[in-house]
């Protein structure tokens, strides 16, 4: 059997009523601390919101979470055409987290799966 070195956790929904940001950034840190390499890629319109800096909800608990997981050598992606749809800019992210085209991310999908990695979708 394969071991799965790496570990690519994309986060669809945003919605602060739900656990899925939660989930997503307890995986982060937990494969992270057991030494896998993890890249969230925020996508969706909704998605895209936990990279936003500054949130007006939530947003001790879930900025400094985020800030907490990249401090750990987690790699935040935030997918540059929903934020585009919403509107959302590069200095409003928080610091560390770039933007990856949808082109990228589906050449992710595909790399993860032929190197038998973990892939998980909130």
């Amino acid at each position: 059997m394969t071991k799965v070195e790496k570990v690519l956790l994309l986060l669809k929904n945003m919605v602060y009523e739900s656990t899925s940001p939660q989930e997503t950034l307890k995986f982060a840190k937990y494969y992270r601390s057991k030494g896998l390499d993890v890249l969230v890629i925020l996508w969706g319109p909704m998605g895209v919101l936990l990279g936003k800096k500054d949130k007006t909800r939530g947003s001790p608990k879930y900025d400094m979470a985020v800030q907490e997981c990249i401090d750990m050598g987690v790699e935040f992606r935030c997918c540059q055409l929903a934020s585009d749809m919403i509107g959302l800019k590069k200095e409003e992210l928080i610091p560390g987290i770039e933007f990856i085209c949808s082109k990228e991310v589906a050449e992710l999908f595909q790399k993860y799966t032929e190197e038998h990695q973990l892939i998980i979708n909130f």
